[in-house]
């Protein structure tokens, strides 16, 4: 999600009780999948290292989903997904967890498919639900440090590009148009969240739904 870091960066620079939070303030973590753990732990580290002390760690790697019947699921394919979403996730954590202030925080991305699944997408909301459940276990382990979850639904991202534009526009047209909201949501939206649980510090192990309204319709 390239474009809510650059949003949530673009917030931090303009509001002057955050620009001293700028240099310190790691938006973003991981890199695309890696069947090898280690070249997904060394890449964090790498990152991790070439920071001091800072703030807050907003975890949104990810990458685009391969959707199917559960009985065609490619499971060496599924684990790399798994590699990438859960444990980029909790590898951040832990390495972030060294040079994060005790007043600030981690924040995990999630998907909103683990909340109310549909037909061929077994395997994203297994994911989900881990990093759901992985979120309150890290607020209790890491604390003071606080850390939540962005669950977000569809959203005007990277995330869509392999589908051709076409393709993407129509399916942003008739998701947006099912929504009570009447849209999809777009990069700033979710980046208010992240900045709203880096501000806010009295919200930890909470999981915040930005979806428009799609798990009610």
């Amino acid at each position: 999600m390239r474009a809510v870091r650059y949003e949530a960066f673009w917030q931090l620079a303009e509001n002057f009780l955050f620009v001293r939070f700028l240099r310190r303030t790691l938006i973003g973590a991981g890199r695309k999948g890696d069947s090898k753990k280690v070249s997904l732990d060394r890449t964090i580290i790498f990152e991790l290292l070439m920071l001091g002390e800072f703030d807050h760690l907003a975890v949104t790697a990810g990458e685009s989903l391969d959707l199917g019947e559960f009985s065609a699921v490619d499971l060496e394919k599924a684990r790399r997904f798994f590699e990438v979403r859960f444990w980029g996730a909790v590898t951040a954590a832990k390495y972030a967890a060294k040079r994060i202030k005790s007043t600030g925080s981690i924040i995990l991305t999630n998907g909103i498919i683990g909340l109310r699944p549909q037909k061929g997408w077994v395997i994203a909301a297994g994911i989900c639900g881990a990093v759901e459940a992985v979120t309150r276990a890290l607020a209790i382990e890491l604390a003071p440090v606080r850390v939540n979850l962005v669950c977000a639904g569809i959203v005007r991202t990277e995330l869509w590009r392999n589908m051709t534009e076409p393709d993407r526009n129509g399916l942003f047209e008739k998701a947006g148009q099912a929504l009570p909201v009447g849209r999809v949501g777009e990069p700033e939206d979710l980046a208010e969240t992240y900045l709203y649980l880096m501000r806010e510090r009295f919200t930890t192990g909470a999981m915040i739904v930005v979806d428009g309204g799609s798990t009610l319709v």
